[in-house]
């Protein structure tokens, strides 16, 4: 190794306090632009790479080997008391790696970069009414909506073609294999237009749907294969599990396991997962598994969403086989609960919109890009095993395709709510047929 070779000659000791002086300073302004560059570029690398050397890791997905089996939660359940985080983070397989960059397409063409094209002549690609599995929320024809040109907007990428719907094509891929969608009601919506595009080649009495439950299963007998939705709004173990009974005012999760759903998802040749929306409704509640006392933990919902996330992503780690089984994950799903974001000095919301934003690269607050930034490092670690569909930014631009009061949720809203479009307007969820059949599209292009 090349050393410096230092003149013996003695330098006088004023210039040379001067120049080192000069050089710290340079060196600190260096360091200081590159922080601030980084916290710029993703604002939480700085947090994290802080806390990283004091931070307890717990290995998730654990239960098993426990003394004793956690008590499983349920809507009923409660914290006995609740303490302050204590800073634990989830150990996983193959380490964090974060902070690497994902290629989100095999291709050259980016087909999540596009813009949406009026075409009456091709879609929508299923009616409402011809589907018997369609949702009353999802509804908006049948529940008043007259002004259907949500449902003839195409989504076309800039510099290539998206793969043509083929329903027989889909069902062959699907030949004896079991898809199934695992998430929040969002997810169900992809699941129910994913029902409504394939279950019209299918003979009624060749074709079945079960109850309502945890886990709801689509039929289709002459291809030997089902389409499923298995309620897991956290994708970890929560109080929330409850497909009906789920509105509660404490959200208590168990950070360190999907052992729950996982042992009904790992069966599935297909996997389609989703979560974001209900980590932005307030702080939740920690309940690990280890925990023999019940005490809580307190997380806001962005924290609490990344453990879960990195138990989720240590289940992948281990479990999956991408020659053996697929896994999708679907970006957030964004909100239109201010019309003000496109239309400056409004006081709406989405109602009464009917064409989609032509801003292109418009970001409004119903997409969290701290959020964004959390789900990539964590998928960019998965490397191959997973493959992203990535919704937000196309989704971002539909502001005309939500419900908003044109729809049934639980019961039919009255007329005082309907007179109220900004009170009670539902701009969360999206008609069908809609834009979740994009997202379909976008499954069965990569599939």
């Amino acid at each position: 190794m090349q050393r410096w070779k230092w003149s013996r000659k003695k330098a006088p000791i004023f210039p040379l306090l001067v120049f080192f002086l000069l050089v710290f300073i340079a060196v600190s302004t260096l360091h200081s632009g590159h922080t601030i560059q980084r916290i710029h570029e993703n604002p939480d690398h700085v947090h994290n790479h802080q806390e990283a050397s004091s931070a307890t890791y717990v290995k998730p997905n654990l239960s098993g080997h426990l003394k004793r089996a956690p008590e499983v939660l349920d809507r009923f359940s409660r914290c006995n008391s609740t303490v302050e985080y204590s800073g634990r983070k989830i150990s996983r397989l193959g380490g964090s790696r974060r902070f690497s960059h994902r290629r989100v397409s095999p291709e050259s063409c980016d087909v999540f970069s596009g813009k949406w094209v009026f075409d009456n002549a091709s879609y929508p690609l299923y009616n409402e009414s011809d589907c018997p599995y369609m949702s009353d929320q999802l509804a908006c024809h049948k529940h008043g909506r007259s002004d259907l040109g949500y449902q003839h907007w195409r989504w076309q990428p800039h510099n290539c073609n998206l793969k043509r719907w083929n329903v027989k094509e889909m069902w062959e891929k699907l030949r004896g294999k079991r898809l199934m969608f695992v998430g929040d009601s969002l997810n169900r919506g992809q699941w129910i237009s994913m029902v409504c595009l394939l279950q019209s080649v299918i003979p009624a009495d060749k074709r079945s749907m079960s109850p309502n439950a945890h886990l709801t299963i689509f039929r289709a007998e002459e291809y030997n294969a089902t389409v499923e939705f298995l309620w897991a709004p956290l994708l970890v173990e929560s109080n929330s599990d409850d497909p009906v009974n789920h509105r509660l005012d404490e959200r208590i999760i168990r950070p360190d396991s999907v052992l729950k759903h996982a042992a009904k998802w790992k069966h599935a040749d297909i996997l389609v997962f989703n979560t974001y929306l209900w980590w932005r409704q307030g702080p939740v509640k920690l309940l690990w598994t280890a925990e023999e006392n019940g005490a809580c933990e307190e997380l806001e919902g962005q924290e609490a969403m990344e453990l879960a996330m990195e138990a989720w992503a240590d289940w992948v780690s281990s479990k999956v086989d991408p020659l053996k089984k697929r896994v999708f994950f679907v970006t957030m799903s964004p909100t239109h609960l201010w019309s003000r974001e496109w239309k400056p000095e409004s006081e709406g919301n989405c109602y009464g919109e009917k064409d989609p934003i032509d801003f292109e690269g418009y970001w409004g607050s119903g997409s969290d890009l701290p959020t964004m930034s959390i789900v990539e490092n964590i998928l960019s670690s998965l490397s191959s095993k997973v493959s992203v569909i990535n919704i937000t930014q196309l989704s971002e631009y539909r502001k005309d395709g939500h419900p908003s009061i044109f729809r049934k949720f639980w019961e039919p809203l009255r007329p005082e709510q309907l007179s109220n479009p900004p009170s009670y307007s539902d701009c969360i969820h999206w008609c069908l047929p809609g834009v979740p059949d994009v997202w379909n599209e976008l499954l069965f292009h990569f599939l």
